[in-house]
């Protein structure tokens, strides 16, 4: 079966193809079917990732397997949130991961409430007006440590402190990460719906 997937990221291709691996699908980013970047308006990850699904079925014709991701921090009612990517720049500073976390524990500072989670919300559908979209959500719950620790990794992944492990996610080795990440964790719910209702 091939599944266009909603994202010209290719460090999610990646991840995301090695996990749906034993369902025997192929995923194909849609720009390499010459589509473009869905309009991601919406205040919720599953509302975005859910236009993201419909928006590549619709330009490619195949079903289709859309991600939303991002931080939700206590202290900030939830933010960043869907706005995750692009989180320092509402500081003025250029978008990048390292200023991401560098804005991040700058607006944390003296707040002692340090909890956070990192969502993953992945949307497939069958066709662009699919009436049942397969949703599957991973969350994983740390804290924000007081500075980055640890190479693995990239985004936040240096701040998030997992208690079950003792270490931040950049801390981890990649497989263990993968495999109790929110992508992770998201992407083995997909599997289990795309077998139950797909295949």
């Amino acid at each position: 079966m091939k599944i266009v997937l909603a994202s010209n990221n290719q460090g999610k291709l990646v991840e995301l193809q090695a996990m749906l691996a034993p369902l025997g699908v192929e995923l194909v980013r849609q720009a390499d079917l010459g589509v473009g970047e869905a309009e991601e308006p919406y205040g919720t990850f599953v509302e975005n990732a859910l236009a993201k699904a419909r928006f590549a079925a619709a330009h490619t014709g195949l079903p289709a397997l859309a991600d939303d991701a991002g931080l939700c921090v206590d202290a900030f009612g939830g933010l960043p949130g869907v706005n995750t990517a692009h989180y320092c720049t509402q500081f003025g500073y250029d978008k990048s991961d390292a200023n991401n976390v560098r804005a991040l524990l700058e607006q944390l500072q003296g707040q002692s409430n340090r909890r956070a989670a990192m969502v993953s919300t992945l949307v497939a559908v069958r066709s662009p007006q699919d009436p049942e979209p397969l949703i599957a959500v991973g969350r994983v719950v740390g804290q924000i440590t007081q500075q980055p620790q640890g190479s693995n990794g990239f985004g936040f992944d240096p701040v998030m402190f997992i208690p079950e492990f003792g270490k931040t996610f950049a801390e981890l080795p990649v497989e263990v990460k993968n495999a109790h990440s929110h992508r992770g964790r998201a992407t083995q719910q997909m599997l289990a719906l795309l077998r139950e209702r797909w295949l």
